[in-house]
């Protein structure tokens, strides 16, 4: 069983009654604290350890405390815990910060299954559809999570109910928090040995690619059984992807400034050069002008890019070449590139991969310089594949430094 099916056994009342132990080192303190029986408590720590594989806890005359596997475990809880409780908070539950607690605890994984399905789904007909239940079943279910929360997560339109964007950011939200369960079993198992989890890497157009692939094969040889989800999408889509959760970091170009949400590890700065085929006229000119520049058609990349920043800066005073194709697939602007006279922007790193079929044309430093590197959630807690594989990335970085 992976990591992930065995997550989705835990359900979130041993989570809060696992962490509650864990920072009271008491059973008796959290079966206060939770309003429950002890035999009430050790029963529902006994099954969340069953789903773990391991045993969290050491029980002795003077308390119940954290073994080594449990210390793992409890850092991804207390983070799955904080996370659903910013998530009621930005939704705007009355009482905010201080109440957060008590709602949290009015959640359940059945709950928040339907609103993920729902999320995913697109609509009522095919949330029921997934789960197995009617649409009115599906709706009545769906007004209990707003009475838990006491606030609107739906609304109707011509086309039946449908979510606010509140209630599908706050599912999003949660989705992301429900990660830190998965990742702390899969960290139990990389503690014992064994590797078994996933990892989903974003990589952006051009360069992101390219250092993926430089890469891969490395990481896939030290951990065949982990499986590997690879997404590539231009700027914006991957941005949205990295907040929901859906890849757990971004490599290629980033961004000039970062949101206060995101992180970035820089690995190498990467500077734009102007790239064209092997036997291009301008290669054979002294001293190229920007008026020369101006003779030949381009492939740009897409508009709000640093790399359409750097084409706008680099003929800020001289007016835009007369034709344009704008691209943000490698292949295509190399192949583009390499059967014509046209010029693009790309930069060293990019450029080394295409030694055989293109090269740079000796021109001034262009601006605005690029930085390669890792985009990732701000308060992101890493696992030791993620480390594995960012030390390849910066390892591959520093031979091209």
């Amino acid at each position: 069983m992976s990591a992930e099916q065995r997550a989705q056994l835990i359900s979130f009342r041993q989570l809060r009654l696992f962490e509650s132990v864990g920072r009271l080192h008491s059973l008796r303190r959290a079966a206060d604290e939770c309003s429950l029986s002890q035999p009430a408590v050790t029963q529902a720590l006994a099954k969340l350890e069953q789903h773990a594989g391991v045993a969290l806890l050491t029980r002795s005359a003077n308390g119940t405390y954290l073994n080594d596997l449990g210390q793992i475990f409890y850092q991804r809880v207390s983070n799955f815990i904080r996370g659903v409780e910013a998530a009621l908070i930005e939704l705007g539950i009355l009482g905010g910060a201080d109440a957060a607690p008590m709602f949290a605890r009015r959640l359940s994984r059945a709950k928040i299954r339907i609103l993920l399905a729902i999320i995913a789904g697109g609509s009522f007909t095919t949330a029921a559809a997934t789960l197995g239940l009617s649409t009115a079943s599906l709706q009545r279910a769906a007004h209990d999570l707003e009475r838990s929360l006491n606030l609107p997560l739906f609304h109707r339109t011509s086309d039946g109910l449908m979510l606010t964007h509140a209630g599908t950011q706050f599912g999003h939200a949660i989705q992301l928090a429900m990660q830190e369960i998965e990742w702390g079993i899969a960290e139990i198992e990389a503690a014992l040995g064994s590797f078994n989890s996933r990892i989903s890497i974003g990589a952006l157009p051009f360069g992101g690619s390219l250092l993926l692939s430089s890469v891969l094969e490395e990481f896939i040889a030290a951990y065949p059984s982990v499986e590997v989800r690879l997404f590539n999408e231009n700027a914006f889509a991957m941005m949205k992807s990295l907040r929901e959760g859906m890849v757990d970091f971004i490599i290629g170009l980033v961004q000039q400034t970062v949101p206060p949400d995101l992180s970035v590890l820089q690995l190498a700065r990467a500077r734009y050069v102007i790239a064209v085929r092997h036997g291009h006229a301008l290669l054979h000119k002294h001293a190229i002008t920007t008026d020369d520049l101006l003779k030949y058609d381009w492939v740009v990349g897409l508009t709000g890019s640093d790399r359409w920043a750097c084409f706008e800066s680099l003929f800020s005073k001289s007016g835009q070449p007369r034709s344009k194709i704008f691209c943000s697939t490698h292949m295509v602007t190399r192949r583009l590139i390499e059967r014509s006279d046209r010029l693009t922007l790309m930069t060293n790193f990019e450029l080394q991969h295409e030694a055989d079929r293109l090269v740079a044309l000796p021109f001034p430093i262009l601006e605005p310089i690029a930085t390669m590197g890792v985009t990732m959630r701000a308060n992101w807690t890493r696992t030791a594949l993620h480390d594995h594989f960012i030390e390849l990335l910066h390892r591959r970085m520093a031979q091209f430094s």
